[in-house]
C-alpha cells in the first residue's frame, strides 16, 4: 500500500518562534498602545484552542481579549482588521513590494532537501498543506529548499483549518500519480492541525489518515513545556509527536501504518 505524507510548513518545516510569533507580539502590543506584548504561552494557549491557525486572527483575538479584559466589550471596539493585516506584513514579510525584507528572511529551516529525498527513494509521496501565504510557502520552499514546483496548498487555495478542505486538495494532486487507497499521514505543530485530520477522518472514513505532531523549537526550551506541549498535540489526536520533523524516517512511516 501507498503512502502520502503531507508537511504543514511553520513550526514544521521552518522554526517560525522569531518571525511570524514574533509579528504576532508586535501588533498586539502596538494595537494595545503598547500595554501588552503577549508571550510564547500565551499565543500557545490560544492555539490549543484549535481555531487561531491564521496569525492574523490570532493576533486580532489578543488584541480583543486584553481589551476585555479591562472591561471593554470588544463590540464597542472599532479594530480594523486591514490595519492589523497590514501592520503585521511590514513586520513580518517587510515594507519592500517587491522582496521580502522582514521577519521571514531570518527564519531556521527543520528540514533539508535531502531528507525528502529519502521519502521519494522510499517511494513515499509528499506534499504541503500550510495556511501560510502562498507567497511565504514558496519563499522557503522553493527559494529556500530548492524544491521544484513542489505540491502545495496554501492560505489562498482553501478555508483555514481545521477545515479540511485543503487537506483534501493536497491528496488528490498527490494521489494522481498512485494508488487511491494510501495511508495519509499530516504532520503539523498545532491543534488545529491534529483536529484537521480528526475532520478529514469522520468526513472521508475509508482513507486511513494519521496525525503526526511535531514539536515546535521555542517549546522544547524546558522539559516541562516540551512535555505539556507534547500531552495536548496527543489530547488533539497525534498518534505520535516528534522532535523534529526528520524523525519521521521512511522505516517509522512503515512502522505508522502496518
Amino acid at each position: 500500500m501507498n503512502t502520502i505524507v503531507i508537511f504543514d510548513i511553520d513550526g514544521v518545516v521552518r522554526d517560525v518562534s522569531g518571525s511570524y510569533r514574533r509579528a504576532i507580539t508586535d501588533t498586539v502590543e502596538h494595537f494595545t498602545g503598547e500595554a501588552y506584548r503577549p508571550t510564547p504561552v500565551d499565543i500557545d494557549q490560544l492555539k490549543s484552542e484549535g481555531i487561531w491557525n491564521n496569525d492574523w486572527e490570532a493576533s486580532q483575538e489578543l488584541i480583543y481579549r486584553y481589551f476585555e479584559a479591562q472591561g471593554q466589550p470588544r463590540e464597542q471596539l472599532r479594530l480594523d482588521y486591514k490595519n492589523i493585516v497590514a501592520f503585521f506584513q511590514a513586520r513580518y514579510r517587510g515594507t519592500d513590494p517587491e522582496n521580502f525584507t522582514g521577519y521571514i528572511c531570518d527564519e531556521p529551516l527543520l528540514l533539508s532537501p535531502s531528507y525528502l529525498e529519502q521519502l521519494t527513494l522510499a517511494g513515499i509521496a509528499w506534499g504541503f498543506f500550510s495556511g501560510a501565504t502562498r507567497a511565504s510557502a514558496n519563499y522557503v520552499l522553493q527559494g529556500r529548499l530548492g524544491l521544484q514546483s513542489p505540491v502545495l496548498v496554501a492560505m489562498e487555495d482553501a478555508p483555514g483549518k481545521p477545515d479540511p478542505t485543503g487537506l483534501f486538495a493536497t491528496v488528490r494532486l498527490l494521489e494522481n500519480n498512485i494508488d487511491k487507497s494510501a495511508i495519509i499521514i499530516y504532520l503539523g505543530d498545532t491543534v488545529a492541525d491534529m483536529y484537521t485530520v480528526e475532520k478529514a477522518r469522520n468526513l472521508q472514513p475509508e482513507k486511513t489518515w494519521i496525525g503526526v505532531g511535531v514539536l515546535p523549537p521555542h517549546v522544547q526550551e524546558t522539559a516541562a513545556r516540551r512535555d505539556a506541549y507534547a500531552q495536548t498535540l496527543r489530547q488533539a489526536g497525534a498518534a505520535i509527536v516528534l522532535n523534529n520533523v526528520q524523525e519521521l524516517t521512511p522505516a517509522k512511516i512503515q512502522q505508522l501504518c502496518y
